[in-house]
């Protein structure tokens, strides 16, 4: 017979690890699904452009469907595309062999693949933060230790205090995690502090994970992208770089990302994708190919355009009484503070009831958020202004309220 167990432990059993029911869930997604019913709502929650993919890129993923690639690909990726990448890769940031590539079904994957490869039960992992909630809380699925050394903001803008974050990066660290640009701040790491950061970390034998989603998404001169630490470190060195096609090819929904590693890490994160996703579909890493080999122009048109609308989003919030705004160096967002909001997430839940605007509360960042919004102005230039009216019209109701 099959034993009957009381409800407690019947309970018990069913209850996921004490690692994930720890985790925090999405105040992003708790904010978006208050208002995603509502056509109404003008939505800047998400980090994602009101662009439609280009099409020759859906043209490539339509042709091989078309063709039949159907079918199971490599872990790492069919070659034409990991070759596309590496030739990328090193034309932005030097020598950069095919057997150092991995392609995932995403950023994000990537991102999770390099933690399960690196991290332990107990590891101490660094971050800099405010941070976009998914890469503070990857390590804790792994129960890692996670220490977070915040930014300052001041007249400046976002900055780091380099001396803190490498006094945190001490002795038995395992990994510190960077997001440079940075979600939700727009910080970028400067040369010199990344030198700092690098040598620090190759004498303690700390790995560095860098998240470059928005890498191209930079703000700050016309060089083609962000500082990155592939420029500091030889390939063999202790450093490896995710990527995502999704923000500078406006390819959100196609899941679609890459890993630069050592070589020698490789046949681990290959192991790790195969019992993950197994591979990402040959289709999207057709439309991949065609991204990375011919969208230049994309990259460019989309930077040049994020450009424009960060200088109008924040403009415009600057002469909004009781906001403080500084222009981000890069990414897609406006990270500011509001007068009087201690309670970002009740702020956010009131402008989509009254508003009808939706924006991603700063405590969703962690505690260092709090107190300011985070707006993502991957958007035209009336979709901008219609929510700065909606914004000013509600901070005037607040005050009126109060």
């Amino acid at each position: 017979m099959i034993p009957i167990l009381d409800p407690p432990a019947a309970d018990a059993r069913a209850i996921a690890r004490d690692a994930v029911r720890s985790l925090g869930a999405s105040k992003i997604r708790e904010i978006a699904n208050a208002g995603m019913h509502d056509p109404g709502v003008l939505p800047f929650w998400f980090g994602e452009p009101d662009e439609v993919t280009p099409a020759f890129i859906r043209e490539a993923a339509t042709q091989s469907l078309a063709r039949g690639e159907t079918f199971y690909s490599q872990n790492f990726g069919i070659p034409e595309l990991r070759d596309a990448i590496a030739a990328y890769v090193t034309r932005l940031h030097g020598a950069t062999a095919e057997a150092g590539v991995a392609v995932t079904a995403s950023g994000m994957s990537a991102l999770m693949l390099v933690v399960e490869a690196l991290v332990s039960p107990g590891d101490r992992v660094v971050v800099v933060t405010p941070l976009w909630p998914n890469l503070v809380e990857i390590p804790k699925i792994l129960s890692a230790h996670v220490v977070c050394v915040p930014l300052q903001f001041g007249a400046a803008g976002w900055t780091l205090d380099t001396g803190r974050l490498l006094d945190a990066l001490t002795p038995g660290t395992r990994v510190v995690l960077i997001n440079s640009p940075n979600n939700p701040t727009g910080w970028t790491i400067d040369r010199a502090a990344q030198r700092a950061i690098f040598e620090h970390c190759a004498r303690h034998g700390i790995w560095i994970l860098a998240d470059d989603v928005y890498e191209r998404l930079c703000f700050r001169s016309d060089a083609p992208c962000a500082p990155s630490f592939l420029d500091v470190a030889d390939r063999d060195a202790r450093v490896v770089s995710t990527n995502s096609f999704s923000k500078a090819w406006l390819m959100t929904g196609w899941r679609l990302g890459w890993i630069v590693a050592p070589q020698p890490l490789m046949p681990e994160i290959g192991k790790l994708i195969e019992y993950n996703t197994s591979c990402s579909p040959v289709f999207v890493q057709r439309a991949g190919i065609a991204a990375i080999s011919d969208g230049e122009s994309t990259v460019i048109a989309t930077r040049e355009r994020l450009r424009r609308a960060r200088d109008r989003l924040v403009n415009r919030l600057r002469a909004l009484p009781g906001v403080d705004a500084a222009a981000p160096d890069g990414a897609m967002y406006a990270f500011f503070r509001v007068e009087g909001v201690h309670d970002s997430m009740q702020f956010c839940r009131r402008l989509v009831q009254h508003a009808r605007l939706g924006l991603a509360p700063g405590s969703a960042f962690g505690p260092e958020g709090e107190g300011f919004v985070r707006w993502c102005f991957a958007a035209s230039d009336a979709r901008l202004d219609d929510g700065v009216a909606r914004f000013a019209g509600f901070l005037a109701a607040e005050r009126a309220r109060r």
